[in-house]
């Protein structure tokens, strides 16, 4: 049982009030229309688009830094380790502390707005610490942007549809991540490996996105019963109540390993790719052949939410389980393969993003609405993702510790020996009685 609390688990647009046996007609009749909503929800996606940009080229720039700087890949990679500490805090604070009480919308533009400007400053960094504290702001600020999009989606559509909003909004972080290493690649290319273009170029084009989406979310309008539906009080008490919730736990736990294989192919694909060929293969070329792990994920993302849609809750437990064994049997697998084909190992890592993606995106996204509700999806889906992106530290300096050690083959085992653990956490996820996933669903047949 996801939610305990019978209301407040609802989506706006089917919240029963006290007497009712049927939820009011629903908003995509009466209030915005559909093009309108998705409109709207394409906007947001392209300005978490945007932040990946200005996150994700450092992949790009981690070979070009350790060579400009003398450093070997554990001090590179306690950079990244730094920054996705900071990022977790801000996913601890501003959730619960200022993204539930004052909304979503203005949260976003000073998330975007302060990605562009760290991001750009990282340019000029004249150290690998000052680069790590600009790095560290970068990301703190762009922890506020997922949250801030749970925010404010649900208000556009109604709850029959927010679970096919939501897989869409995942997708931002996939496409923004492909988009990050192609347009980092190019600029590598086009700059001779200047790790200075490839941090800060991104930031000027975020500006551009910012001026698109308060153009358009300037004039934002949501579900006729999204704003008539009572509003929650945001209380202290109400986030402690999660301690009782056994399935929360569960879900933090499984955000937390998950979390490790994202961002340790977020942050080492484009390095692995170098090394495995000697340093033969061109920064523009690793980016490239890096990107179907982001490409294939958002596939994966999709066909596991039509999937979950179709299939009994009991049975879903043994999906997810077989689903991350066979990543943990892939990512073990991936050093092994000879680097003369190359083709198989980029299929892999294509085969890998494609599997974990998918219940990755279900942790801090339908689930973190369903947890609490809407008035509390900020707070869920920060600690859902704060207890994720603490374990970017192993990511980070205690994987690139682990290659220094190690090599690869070190790294990806321990990396799958990880996965393990979580296929077996699926297992209490879903418990046995037969509930749908979102608990609006038996109210919309």
């Amino acid at each position: 049982m996801l939610n305990t609390d019978n209301t407040a688990g609802l989506a706006p647009a089917e919240v029963i009030l006290p007497g009712e046996t049927e939820p009011p007609i629903s908003a995509s009749v009466v209030g915005i229309t559909h093009s309108r909503a998705m409109l709207q929800l394409a906007c947001v996606i392209l300005g978490y688009i945007g932040v990946y940009l200005c996150r994700k080229n450092f992949a790009v720039a981690v070979p070009m830094l350790q060579t400009a700087f003398g450093a070997n890949k554990a001090q590179v990679g306690a950079i990244d380790s730094y920054a996705t500490i900071a990022y977790a805090l801000g996913k601890l604070l501003l959730g619960p502390l200022i993204i539930d009480r004052i909304g979503g919308k203005i949260c976003f533009f000073v998330a975007l707005l302060g990605v562009a400007l760290f991001g750009g400053l990282s340019a000029f960094a004249v150290s690998l610490p000052t680069l790590g504290i600009f790095y560290m702001a970068n990301r703190f600020c762009g922890s506020a942007g997922w949250e801030s999009m749970v925010k404010i989606v649900p208000d556009w559509f109604p709850a029959k549809h927010l679970s096919l909003a939501m897989a869409f909004l995942s997708l931002s972080f996939v496409f923004g991540g492909v988009c990050s290493l192609l347009l980092a690649g190019e600029i590598a290319q086009i700059s001779n490996n200047n790790w200075h273009a490839v941090l800060g170029f991104p930031s000027i084009i975020l500006l551009v996105i910012i001026g698109i989406c308060w153009l358009i979310l300037s004039r934002e309008k949501k579900t006729t019963a999204a704003v008539g539906a009572p509003k929650i009080e945001w209380r202290l008490s109400r986030i402690l109540e999660l301690a009782a919730i056994p399935q929360f736990w569960i879900v933090c736990a499984l955000s937390f390993i998950l979390t490790i294989t994202r961002e340790t192919f977020n942050v080492w694909t484009v390095d692995f790719l170098k090394t495995e060929t000697g340093g033969h293969m061109s920064s523009a070329l690793a980016a490239l052949l890096s990107t179907p792990f982001d490409a294939a994920g958002a596939v994966g993302i999709l066909l596991l939410g039509w999937i979950l849609d179709r299939i009994l809750p009991q049975h879903r437990n043994w999906l997810l389980f077989g689903i991350l064994t066979a990543v943990a049997a892939l990512t073990m697998l991936l050093p092994h393969i000879a680097i003369t084909k190359l083709w198989l190992i980029v299929t892999i890592i294509g085969l890998i993003g494609f599997l974990s993606y998918g219940p990755y995106s279900l942790l801090a996204g339908v689930l973190a609405v369903e947890i609490k509700g809407k008035d509390f999806v900020a707070t869920v889906a920060g600690l859902v993702d704060a207890a994720g992106y603490l374990s970017g530290i192993i990511s980070g300096y205690f994987f690139g510790r682990i290659l220094d050690y190690g090599g690869y083959k070190m790294g990806f085992h321990f990396l799958g020996a990880t996965m393990l653990v979580a296929a077996l956490l699926c297992f209490g996820l879903y418990g046995q009685k037969k509930q749908p996933l979102h608990p609006s669903y038996e109210s919309s047949l």
